[in-house]
Parts: C-alpha cells; sequence; structure tokens
C-alpha cells in the first residue's frame, strides 16, 4: 500500500488576491507634490524617490488643482504604479515594480484614433439631452449654436422633430475618456420645416469661416439672441406694458430672457463698453457702442464683466444674468437702439455680413458637395433631408427660412 503524505502546504501569499487597489491622491488649491503624496502614507525613501522621479520628467508648477494623482498598490498594499493625466493626449507613469532601486517617470502618448464622423439625430427634448442620448459631449451642442447663432435662437427656437447633422473631427480614447472634438466642417439644422446649413470654408484671408450652402457668410451684424441656451421669454417689446413692480402701465423698450442667477450673457456684436455700472432701476447695467449707430443694453446684472472703454468681440461673455434694480426674478432685459431710437429686436432683419466672390464660389461648391456625400452615405442619416428645398408654407418656418 502506498503511503500518503500530508497535502502540500500553500503559500499564505498565493491566498491574497490578485485585484489591484487604486487610490486617488487630489491635488488640492495650494499643494506641493510632496503634500499631495504625503496623503499616500508612503514610506519616507519611496516618497522621496517618487518626487525626484516626477520633477525630473514634468514641471510640478503645472500641476493643477482639481485634477488627481492615481496610485495603485497590490492586495497587501504595496505600492506600483503612480500616474498622472498630464492632458487629454498625455500621461505621466511611474512603474515601481519594474525597477524599485532607480525610479523612472515616463510621459506617453495616450492611444487615440482620429476620425472625421457624422453625428446626427431628430432633436428630443433639450439639444444637450439630444447630444447626450447619441453619446456625444454636449460640448457638440454649443459649438453648434455658435454656427448657426446669427440664423437661430436656441432659446426659443428649437422643437421636436427637428433634426440636425454635423461633420466633425473626432478623437477616441482607448482608455474610455470623453472624446475630444476638432474642425467641423459642415452642419445642418432643420428647424419647423425650414433648413439651416453651414460649410467650413477659408475666407479670403485664410481663416476657416462658415457659409450657407448658397455661398453666403453665416457671420452676420448681430447674434439672434444675448443668451445661448436654457432661457425662455418671458416679455416682449412694447410701447405699454403692465410694469409687474411699478403696476402701472409704461413702455418696455427691451426683451426679458427668464434665466437663472449667474447664466452667461454674451454681446450680440462687436463693439466698445460705453458704460458699466450701477443704473437706477436698471440695476447693474452695460451698454455697448457698435457700428451704425447701434447700441445694446444688458441690464438686472448680477455681475458686471468689463469695463467703459474696453474692446468687445462678438459673442464674447460680458456679465451673468441677475435681478439687480427694479425686478421681480433673474433675468435680462435686453435692448437695442440705433440713433438714440429703440428697436424691436426680434423684427429686425439682420443681413449676412458677406458672400463669396464669383472667383471663389467653385472651390466652396466642390467642397460642399463633399461635405454632403460623406454625411448622406453614412447610415445614421437614413431619411434626413440634407439638401436645400422650398421650406413648408408654415408661416414660422416662412419666417426662419427668410431669417
Amino acid at each position: 500500500m502506498a503511503l500518503v503524505g500530508p497535502p502540500p502546504v500553500t503559500p499564505i501569499a498565493a491566498e491574497i488576491p490578485e485585484t489591484p487597489i487604486f487610490q486617488e491622491l487630489p491635488i488640492l488649491r495650494g499643494d506641493t507634490l510632496q503634500a499631495v503624496l504625503r496623503r499616500a502614507e508612503l514610506e519616507a525613501t519611496t516618497e522621496t524617490d517618487l518626487i525626484r522621479a516626477v520633477t525630473s520628467a514634468y514641471d510640478v508648477r503645472k500641476l493643477r488643482a482639481g485634477t488627481s494623482f492615481m496610485l495603485t498598490r497590490t492586495a497587501l498594499h504595496e505600492p506600483r504604479k503612480l500616474e498622472y493625466q498630464i492632458d487629454s493626449d498625455r500621461i505621466l507613469e511611474i512603474d515601481l515594480a519594474a525597477n524599485r532601486q532607480a525610479l523612472e517617470a515616463m510621459v506617453s502618448e495616450i492611444p487615440s484614433t482620429v476620425a472625421t464622423t457624422p453625428v446626427c439625430a431628430t432633436l428630443r427634448g433639450s439639444l444637450f439631452q439630444s447630444m447626450s442620448e447619441l453619446g456625444e459631449n454636449p460640448e457638440l451642442a454649443i459649438r453648434m449654436a455658435d454656427i448657426f447663432a446669427w440664423d437661430l435662437d436656441f432659446n426659443t427656437d428649437p422643437r421636436n422633430g427637428d433634426e440636425f447633422c454635423l461633420l466633425v473631427e473626432k478623437k477616441s480614447y482607448e482608455n474610455g475618456q470623453p472624446p475630444v472634438y476638432g474642425r467641423i466642417f459642415a452642419a445642418t439644422y432643420r428647424n419647423r420645416g425650414a433648413l439651416h446649413d453651414a460649410f467650413a470654408f477659408e475666407d479670403e484671408g485664410g481663416k476657416l469661416a462658415y457659409y450657407s450652402g448658397d455661398g453666403k457668410s453665416l457671420q452676420s451684424a448681430f447674434l439672434r439672441s444675448p443668451l445661448k441656451f436654457a432661457a425662455r421669454i418671458s416679455s416682449r417689446f412694447s410701447h405699454s406694458r403692465f410694469h409687474p413692480v411699478l403696476k402701472i402701465r409704461r413702455p418696455h423698450l427691451g426683451i426679458d430672457y427668464a434665466a437663472p442667477t449667474g447664466t452667461p450673457v454674451q454681446s450680440v456684436a462687436a463693439g466698445t463698453v460705453t458704460f458699466s455700472g450701477w443704473k437706477g432701476g436698471a440695476g447693474n447695467l452695460i451698454t455697448i457702442r457698435h457700428s451704425n449707430g447701434f447700441d445694446s443694453m444688458y441690464m438686472h446684472l448680477s455681475r458686471r464683466q468689463v469695463r467703459p472703454g474696453q474692446k468687445i468681440a462678438q459673442g464674447q461673455q460680458i456679465g451673468l444674468v441677475g435681478s439687480t434694480g427694479l425686478s421681480t426674478g433673474p433675468h435680462l432685459d435686453f435692448r437695442i437702439r440705433k440713433n438714440g431710437h429703440y428697436l424691436n429686436f426680434e423684427a429686425m432683419k439682420i443681413p449676412p455680413a458677406t458672400t463669396l466672390t464669383a472667383g471663389r464660389r467653385a472651390a466652396f461648391e466642390s467642397a460642399r458637395d463633399g461635405f454632403l456625400a460623406r454625411l448622406s452615405q453614412h447610415p445614421a442619416v437614413s431619411g434626413m433631408v440634407l439638401a436645400r428645398n422650398e421650406p413648408s408654407t408654415d408661416e414660422n418656418a416662412k419666417q426662419a427660412w427668410e431669417r
């Protein structure tokens, strides 16, 4: 009979699971690298070696509050890797297991791929919501609103059932982080039957600009709204409105946009600030002088971010929505006048700034047709109409088309 010996002894370490432990080390305002690593409670020699390795490969003065180091440990709590993502494309790594005697930091590129891809959908809810449901960053919604800012007011114009499509450079990362978007080559937005389109093309100065399908520049004299998103018109231009505070009828020579306190306010056109201060019932007021005798006024602000004499670019943020002065709640009272006479901004017909010259028209049309072909061949745009046609007979669509 064979003798059966005792079962082999299994090392205790083998019973420890191999699953790594990740410890986030946040960088707080005013932190030094040593202060960040001190929270990991490492051995003094390991901490010193890590500081030396990081500082030899990266300028620690560029460490940003709100970001974090990531320390990987074994199940026995032994440090194995330290990582810091510098930006979207680069990561700093120190492998403590590879060479414990001489730690070295490596800055490497995060693997990624770049492709020009269509992003298309039918509007459901808000533009932000529709982008998110596509799995895209809502940043694209803001960029599309910027492109069409001279034709569409994204506070009031969008309707469920609108269709939109973008042809955009998109960088996707293998580590699963959110994508980064480059140039938008083409954009279409069908609003209540009327098609708005935009195609990237270099102007005569070599600067990338956007033109509609018929070759007209989308950059107009004025933006369609002093706010980009999330606002409704609570009171319109009127020569006899019942004032909610004074309880009398008086002219309301502007448009009220209801929006939360702190909502950014943008200048509708380039110009010079002529007033930035407190003005009685207007509360915090900014007035900007534009070309051709136009002035724009932004009232009841919670905060002013420009000063008199300052040059302002079209679309530049100038303040924040508030409820200062004679106001019953947070909103922006926006007014515009020409040569001292107040105008109804909603009714103003704003012409395009420029049109392509005949010499550049053929090159533009070739680029436009190429972009449309790339959009129409993608399965995501099946059934969408990308080419211009006559708008519906709906009066709202007709007005949108004529703008």
